[in-house]
């Protein structure tokens, strides 16, 4: 059982936002909705961010697609695609083939709403939830295997588990895709479960500040166990962390509390093996003076507030193991780029940096070491920013300097690969280049240790 610091320190979620990009579970590709700048319609478009440049591909259908179309990359280079027909979803693997886009049907679901959760560890198996009236149902729609007969899909989805109550979220607790990771609602109360896939499915405990909270868990690292989660336990939202499988305590600083913001999370550090506190975190911050970037680090204790590069799809991003913060961004003259803020600019440690470790204290943590240049201030610009940034007054941040990835010219953006071999009809042709996340991960838990039943009394705050 962990016992949990009490701080008051969440910001409330007041908005959702869906995601301008879905990242591929290793970095290598991304996909998302275009809009088509002469009709206006909609249409899937693949993003490669490995290699020396980034660079985006058109996968167009025979017509155009519904806004809330569903996409998923795949490490292999296709893209998951979920469409709303009628009362069922039907789903199929988009790629490339020369001038066109070639489609393999992977069958369809008897659900008016299916919701693709993110990609597993693997990159190669996908799932989705459909809630019913009283139960969710997993699918899964993808198990990545190829099928012997061209043209056709070796199987279709296949029911995983059903649920009890109404289930959203969907994050992986391990490298393996055997633990998920679900918010489940039931009797007006949510709590996140892990789901043991090798077990058919069975439901234990995940995540319980109190009886009466609703405690969700946006964020995972398997590499660490750090997770990021939200509760509203002291009756009103808080962002915290914990770590998976440990007796350390919940806590909620108090830095993740903005007045008048939204904070959401939306990347973490890979690499930072068994060191949860070294571990960065990239948050999305929404005010009334517009979206900018925020980054922290649990040893050290407070939120930098760096101004996005311009361009940028917001709330989409992902880090190399060395601390690289890498954002994806569109603009007039740069339509497919990415933007890098080292880890020096970030306060990310590197992966073969020494991990920060707890005192023996009652649970209170060593001091971090300084970090120079570290304190921020008030300012309408940071001196770094490159031209054109939006740079929200008001709010203090950091001198930020981004490095853009060079890209292919406007007007040039969008490159054809060459046709795929006729051995291999379905997969990507062009070679990949895999972002650094070939880190090992320690071995996970057979069974998370729930975040249950903590008490709330105030105890000392950091």
């Amino acid at each position: 059982m962990t016992a949990c610091v009490t701080e008051d320190a969440a910001t409330p979620e007041t908005r959702q936002h869906g995601a301008a990009l879905t990242i591929a579970a290793d970095g290598s590709y991304a996909a998302r909705l275009a809009r088509h700048r002469s009709t206006g319609s909609w249409y899937p478009e693949r993003w490669t961010l490995a290699g020396p440049e980034p660079y985006a591909v058109p996968l167009p259908g025979h017509q155009p697609e519904e806004a809330d179309t569903g996409l998923l990359p795949l490490t292999d280079g296709r893209v998951l695609i979920r469409r709303r027909v009628a009362d069922r979803c039907t789903l199929g693997l988009l790629y490339p083939t020369g001038p066109g886009t070639g489609e393999l049907p992977l069958g369809a679901v008897e659900t008016a709403e299916l919701t693709l959760l993110p990609a597993a560890p693997c990159g190669s198996r996908a799932y989705a939830l459909a809630p019913g009236e009283r139960s969710t149902v997993l699918w899964l729609v993808h198990d990545g295997r190829p099928s012997t007969v061209p043209g056709r899909a070796r199987s279709v989805p296949a029911c995983v588990a059903e649920i009890e109550g109404r289930c959203t979220g969907g994050v992986w607790l391990d490298r393996t895709g055997r633990l998920l990771a679900l918010d489940q609602e039931v009797a007006g109360r949510t709590k996140t479960v892990a789901v043991d896939l090798e077990r058919g499915g069975e439901v234990s405990p995940l995540l319980q500040i109190t009886e009466e909270s609703n405690d969700r868990l946006l964020l995972a690292d398997p590499d660490s166990g750090l997770l990021v989660l939200r509760s509203d336990a002291a009756g009103h939202d808080r962002l915290g962390w914990g770590v998976l499988g440990s007796a350390l305590p919940v806590r909620f600083p108090e830095c993740l509390r903005l007045p008048d913001a939204a904070l959401r999370p939306f990347a973490v550090q890979s690499g930072q093996a068994l060191a949860p506190e070294s571990c960065a975190v990239a948050f999305r911050v929404d005010a009334a003076a517009g979206t900018w970037l925020g980054v922290w680090r649990p040893a050290e204790r407070r939120l930098r507030q760096l101004p996005p590069p311009r361009g940028w799809l917001a709330g989409t991003g992902l880090w190399t193991a060395d601390g690289e913060l890498r954002l994806p961004f569109e603009t007039p003259a740069v339509p497919c780029g990415v933007a890098r803020l080292p880890a020096a600019a970030t306060g990310a440690q590197p992966r073969d940096a020494a991990p920060v470790v707890l005192s023996a204290g009652a649970g209170r943590r060593a001091e971090p070491p300084a970090v120079p240049g570290a304190s921020g201030g008030p300012s309408g610009g940071p001196s770094g920013a490159s031209s054109g940034d939006p740079t929200p007054a008001g709010f203090p941040v950091r001198a930020a300097r981004w490095v853009r990835i060079p890209s292919t010219p406007a007007g040039l953006h969008v490159r054809t690969p060459p046709p795929p071999a006729p051995s291999t009809p379905f997969t990507q042709a062009e070679p990949v280049t895999l972002e650094p996340y070939g880190a090992s991960a320690h071995p996970s838990p057979c069974r998370p240790v729930p975040l249950q039943q903590a008490p709330l009394a105030a105890r000392e705050a950091r």
